[in-house]
């Protein structure tokens, strides 16, 4: 991978461990000398990420749309940042510069952002990896949830499989680069093929 997507919180969250973990993040892209796609803001767990790859001599690339930089959110100090029209235009150009895609902590747009990669993987219209990095078990809900979808046959296994969950950046990372995609078909109970 030569470039990771992240998706996060564009605030910091209510337990000092997002922040950690986002740091930790940050900086180990960096040493690996992987590039950093974000949201391009300088607040939350999007600044605390950006600055610590910043620190770490990482190349950083943000991308936000024209509307959220009047609300001088925008990060000044990024390797490049690339100011575009909407969400949608945002979400695309994010997945066209990654190899990868991790979702850390958030919300409402962050799981809107990852579940759509997400999806795109599903479909297989991208063979990259996505993973959440289940710092303090955040992401337990959601995975739980998963599994569920699963035993209620909304969801085959192999595509909940998809989703690479780990604790720590470092072994998530690892397990990214190690993702091989497998075709799968999406439908459960297809019966016209």
């Amino acid at each position: 991978m030569k470039r990771v997507c992240v998706f996060c919180g564009s605030s910091p969250g209510g337990d000092p461990g997002y922040a950690e973990a986002a740091a930790e993040l940050g900086g180990l892209l960096a040493r690996r000398g992987v590039g950093l796609v974000y949201g391009g803001a300088s607040v939350g767990l999007m600044g605390i990420l950006a600055d610590a790859a910043l620190a770490g001599g990482g190349e950083v690339i943000g991308v936000i749309p024209d509307a959220l930089t009047k609300y001088e959110i925008a990060h000044a100090g990024l390797t490049e940042l690339r100011v575009v029209e909407s969400m949608h235009e945002r979400k695309a150009m994010m997945a066209e510069l990654a190899d990868g895609f991790v979702a850390l902590p958030g919300g409402l747009g962050t799981l809107d952002e990852f579940f759509e990669v997400l999806t795109w993987a599903q479909l297989g219209l991208h063979a990259k990896p996505c993973g959440v990095l289940n710092t303090r078990g955040f992401y337990d809900p959601l995975l739980a949830f998963l599994e569920r979808a699963v035993e209620q046959r909304f969801l085959r296994p192999e595509n909940r499989d998809i989703l690479i969950a780990r604790e720590s950046p470092e072994s998530l990372l690892d397990a990214m680069e190690r993702y091989v995609a497998q075709p799968v078909e999406k439908w459960i109970d297809r019966t016209d093929v």
